[in-house]
Parts: structure tokens; sequence; C-alpha cells
């Protein structure tokens, strides 16, 4: 039999196939066709104007739509009426090496700052790729990297000027052999990049990390008494609840402990200010880091772990504070600030 017979035929046929089992004396059960729904398309595919066949609503609540943060235009005045004239970008690249894979450098040329601050290059300076070594645009470079672990940790500064001196380490010996800080001396501050040890899974290094928000702050406070500061990078505390995608959620968690947040709120009370909060207050939704589990840089599931804080001193010079959010290659993003100085 062909498929392509119409119904009043496949009926007829039916009806003597019926007919004959009958004289036959044998039981019969012949299932007849069902008639199409009301409303229901008899045939899928398309529907003659080119629009997707209509689908069955499913039940159940539909996904809110994810909230994204969008980066305002970048002021380039300060609210005293100077003109920007120091550009100064941060990014923890999550690995060095694959960060430049995936094409950093190519945003950073089109960025373009004065100064560019590193996080987490997990790369000995032995092993440092010639695509970022061989840089014309910044002929003054600076890495400081762990000395027990090799691809753990580990900052960098890249410079267009150079600066006057440049330290590394607060010194603590116990701090300072996991190359988290440089510093350097520009003449009309210091430019100071960490990256803030982890609590870790379990909070396991809470303690640590409790006493090393202690001595950075001390650290940071005697350099504050000598020349006003700008300290960047990644922190790794959300401070408050706006800062976290699930707060309520993430209480006993690293980065958004009790613990955590007062040590950040103490460096604050210590004369720092956190720009991009000075400038936006009530923004939500601005995130730096996204786990790469469960979508949810898409979903913007996110934290605000990365910084610039500022002596309060160079606040009338603050211009802007920028998330970059769109800027791909890490689990974070990087950030800028535009200061007149």
């Amino acid at each position: 039999m062909h498929f392509g017979l119409c119904s009043s035929r496949i009926l007829c046929v039916r009806v003597c196939a019926v007919s004959f089992l009958r004289v036959c004396g044998l039981k019969t059960t012949v299932s007849m066709p069902k008639r199409a729904k009301k409303n229901e398309e008899a045939v899928e595919g398309e529907t003659g104007n080119g629009a997707e066949p209509a689908k069955k609503e499913k039940k159940g609540k539909e996904p809110e739509a994810p909230i994204l943060y969008e980066d305002p235009p970048d002021k380039m005045t300060s609210k005293d009426g100077r003109a920007s004239n120091m550009k100064i970008t941060s990014w923890n690249v999550d690995g060095l090496r694959a960060w430049v894979r995936k094409n950093g450098l190519d945003w950073v040329r089109k960025e373009d700052p004065d100064v560019l601050c590193l996080q987490e290059t997990k790369c000995a300076e032995k092993a440092l790729p010639s695509e970022i070594t061989d840089m014309p645009e910044y002929p003054h470079k600076y890495w400081a990297g762990s000395e027990d672990k090799e691809g753990y940790s580990g900052v960098a500064m890249l410079c267009k000027t150079e600066p006057l001196s440049v330290t590394y380490g607060i010194g603590k010996e116990e701090h300072d052999k996991e190359g988290r800080v440089i510093t350097a001396e520009f003449p009309s501050f210091f430019l100071v990049t960490a990256y803030v040890p982890n609590a870790s899974r379990g909070l396991v290094r809470l303690d640590y990390r409790k006493t090393w928000d202690v001595d950075f702050r001390a650290y940071l406070s005697g350099l504050d008494q000598r020349k006003l500061l700008v300290l960047c990078g990644d922190l790794n505390v959300a401070h408050q609840e706006i800062d976290l995608k699930n707060p309520k959620g993430n209480r006993k968690n690293a980065g958004f402990t009790p613990e955590e947040r007062e040590g950040f709120t103490k460096l604050l009370e210590a004369g720092f200010t956190d720009s991009f909060r000075e400038l936006y207050p009530e923004q939500a939704n601005a995130y730096t880091f996204w786990t790469y589990m469960m979508n949810a840089r898409a979903k913007n599931v996110g934290w605000r772990l990365d910084y610039f804080l500022l002596s309060s001193a160079l606040l009338p010079g603050l211009c802007d504070s920028k998330i970059r959010n769109t800027a791909m290659g890490s689990d974070h993003c990087p950030i800028t600030l535009y200061l007149a100085v």
C-alpha cells in the first residue's frame, strides 16, 4: 500500500478487511483514524508565511530574563572640572598564557590604558609568553610570582611611563612568598596592585585571610601617610549584598563571610574609598566575576570582587570607575579607572 493514497481509499480497504474477517468467524478490532483536535495543525512544517509552527505552551513558570549591566559612557572630567590624564586598567586574567591565547591583548590595545595591572597570572617569569613581554606599548614591565608553587597566584604591572620606584610584597614573608602585590611610585601617588588571598572552599584559609587583611591594611596606611594611593585588583570580597547576585545563599562561603566583609569595611574606615560605589552607589547587577559553571555569566549571576580604592584626598580628581563586563578571556572582566592627577 502506498502512503500517498487518500483517506477514503484507506477507509474502504479497512471496511473490506473487516467484512472478510467476520465472514471467517474471527474476532476483529480495527481502530479508525482519529479526528484532529480543534485548532491543532494536521501537518507539521512551515506555516506558509515563513514563521515557525506554533508550539504547545509549556506548563510552569517561564524563567526570568537575566538583568544585565550596561557600562555607561565614560566620564572624562572630574567633579572639580579637571580632565582625566591617567587611565589604569586592572584584570584578573585567571592564567596569563591562556588569556593571551584568548586574545586578551587585543582588548588591551583597544582600551589603551597608561598602566595595566594583572592578577592571578599563574606564570613564572621564565615562562612568560613573548606576545606580552615584547609589547612595545608598555616598555616598563614588572612581575611577581609564587616562590613555592609554580602556576599559582602572581601579579603584573605594565607601564607606559617608568615609575619612580617599584617594590614587591608588603614586607611580610608569610604573605610575600605567594607573589600577590606590586607597588609602583609615581610623582603624584602610589599604585598598588594586589591579588588578595581567597578564604578557599570550606573556609580553610579564613584565619590566614584575617591575618592578611590586618597586615595589608597596615601596609596601605603606611603608604598613604607618605603619598596618596590607588589600590586595584582582585580583593576577593563582595562588600555588600548589592555586590553579588545571591547574598543569602553565600553568607558562609568564601568572599562573603562576615569576617571578610568586616575586613573590607575597616579598609574603608582607614581612609580609602571604593571608587565605583562613590560614583554609582545604588547600581545593582554590576559584577566582575562569574563562575564558569551553570552558564553564570550569560545569566549574570556574579560577584563584584575587583576594585579601585582611592585615598580620600584623590576623590576630587575621580572621573570614572568602569566595569568592562563585555570583555572576554577570563572568569573576571577588566575594570578601568579614569583619574585627574
